[in-house]
């Protein structure tokens, strides 16, 4: 189901990587923010895990790469809690499967560490509010990349508990909520959609829930994965029409 609409009037957030140095930056930007308060710090994945538990945050920001156990293991292990956090993972996209490994695991967004600030704050109010999010500078990597294991014959990773083992064929799907979609995977916002389809936002949202609801997925971002990996769409095609 998609994730928690929450007041973002008050977002607690937790800060997961295993260097002091980033931490420290990381609480600096984010509490200059209205409405974000960092309630707990992590160094490592299993402190991670224990820390999200205990104050129970809207949002983490959880680094790939740490001690004792990686951002993966502690993002898939909080995912399968029954109220668990929106997540971010913060990387540097060292191997692709670290990317496609991430994105099955259902967290809910992804920063390139290089990201300046007020990337860094939109990005945790899209994910608390229930949406998705990846760096735009990332997203071309991501589409050119699920597209090549695609063609190359390589069997998508194993779900998690969190996606669908048997994605609903597209059959299931009206022609509109293929088009929308088709758009989502273009990196397209619910404005954006509206303006490409002429139809009102309240409309393009209602699409959207309902293509996510069909996909069984948590966010777009799984939603993309589905669009990608079943071939909807491929790089190099923006200007065809859906």
């Amino acid at each position: 189901m998609p994730g928690r609409t929450r007041d973002l009037a008050r977002i607690r957030l937790v800060i997961a990587d295993d260097q002091a140095m980033i931490r420290a930056g990381l609480r600096l930007v984010a509490e200059a923010a209205p409405g974000i308060e960092v309630v707990g710090e992590a160094g490592d994945g299993l402190q991670a895990l224990s820390v999200a538990r205990r104050l129970r945050p809207d949002v983490v920001l959880m680094d790939i790469a740490m001690p004792r156990m990686d951002g993966l293991g502690a993002a898939r292990r909080l995912l399968e809690d029954p109220h668990p956090p929106r997540i971010i993972m913060l990387t540097t996209f060292d191997t692709d499967e670290n990317l496609h490994a991430s994105l099955r695991t259902g967290v809910s967004g992804f920063l390139l560490k290089t990201s300046p600030p007020e990337q860094l704050i939109e990005a945790v109010r899209v994910v608390a509010s229930g949406d998705a999010l990846i760096d735009p500078a990332a997203t071309p990597r991501v589409i050119t990349s699920f597209a090549a294991r695609r063609e190359q014959g390589v069997p998508p990773s194993p779900p998690s508990p969190s996606s669908p083992s048997s994605p609903p064929e597209l059959s299931a799907f009206t022609r509109r909520e293929r088009e929308v979609l088709c758009l989502m995977a273009r990196g397209m916002s619910d404005v954006e959609i509206s303006g490409e389809l002429h139809v009102s936002d309240v409309t393009t949202r209602t699409y959207v829930a309902r293509v996510l609801r069909k996909l069984g997925v948590r966010d777009r971002i799984q939603a993309v994965v589905f669009a990608y990996e079943a071939g909807v769409v491929r790089p190099g095609q923006r200007d065809r029409p859906c």
